[in-house]
């Protein structure tokens, strides 16, 4: 196998949640470059509707299925769904997530139970719905979102920086189950890049700059900073590489 053809995901399918905007859009568009066909799945129809048209533009092909990853009881369903209509899933990107931003003493348990739910629990239910297909196949790839949350504590984030910290374990145990069989699983862990998650941070033009200053790049990311890694850790490259977490942070986690 060439070098180049490592990379290349013609002939697999990847499922994306959060696939309709930020960073799940923007690894949905590389692994879509890269040759795999896309099923996006988010909460929000029309902006679905809206990203996969998007992409089909680019000659990318893009199918979508509507689910609420908060509903934990329905992610079962939602992956035969997927399964039964678009046929197998060889690759798992789970990108959706949730942080509503509110002090520790000010979260309710039901705020804290919906962003465990989005941030922790769906991307497990969501790999247990799909990842034995993929290990019966004997070929299988399952990339986490992490957060620089998953290093370091920030306040008014606790719910969210729990889960993100939850996600680097749930990887690491996702791959001693699997990898035997041919399913990889590895997180990327962003710092600071532009998407709605991160809006009240980039609002403030003084917060976004200091956060640059953190990085050794000297800038915050950007959305195509996140293309390359998705595409290696979602193809043959990186068959050597399960139960791992890569900061993608411009340098943020090494000063």
């Amino acid at each position: 196998m060439g070098a180049l053809s490592l990379f290349d995901l013609s002939g697999r399918r990847a499922v994306v949640t959060g696939g309709g905007s930020g960073l799940g859009a923007a690894m949905a568009q590389a692994l879509g470059e890269a040759g795999a066909e896309l099923v996006l799945v988010s909460r929000r129809r029309d902006v679905l509707e809206q990203t996969a048209g998007q992409l089909r533009e680019k000659g990318i092909r893009a199918g979508h299925l509507a689910g609420d990853l908060a509903d934990l009881d329905a992610i079962g369903g939602l992956c035969r769904t997927i399964l039964e209509r678009f046929g197998r899933a060889d690759i798992l990107v789970n990108a959706a997530g949730a942080n509503f931003r509110l002090p520790l003493a000010d979260t309710t348990p039901a705020q804290w139970n919906v962003q465990i739910a989005i941030n922790l629990s769906a991307p497990f239910f969501m790999a247990q719905g799909l990842a034995p297909a993929m290990a019966q196949a004997g070929w299988g790839r399952i990339i986490n979102l992490g957060s620089l949350q998953s290093y370091r504590a920030f306040p008014d984030s606790a719910p969210y920086g729990a889960a993100k910290c939850g996600i680097l374990q749930l990887t690491r145990a996702i791959a001693r189950e699997w990898s035997p069989r041919g399913v990889t699983c590895n997180a990327i862990a962003p710092g600071f890049f532009p998407t709605a998650l991160t809006a009240p941070v980039f609002a403030n033009p003084e917060a976004a700059r200091r956060n640059a200053e953190q990085t050794c790049i000297g800038r915050n990311g950007l959305p195509d900073d996140i293309h390359g890694l998705a595409i290696f850790l979602a193809s043959n490259a990186s068959s050597y590489i399960t139960g791992q977490s890569i900061p993608l942070d411009g340098g943020f986690t090494s000063k």
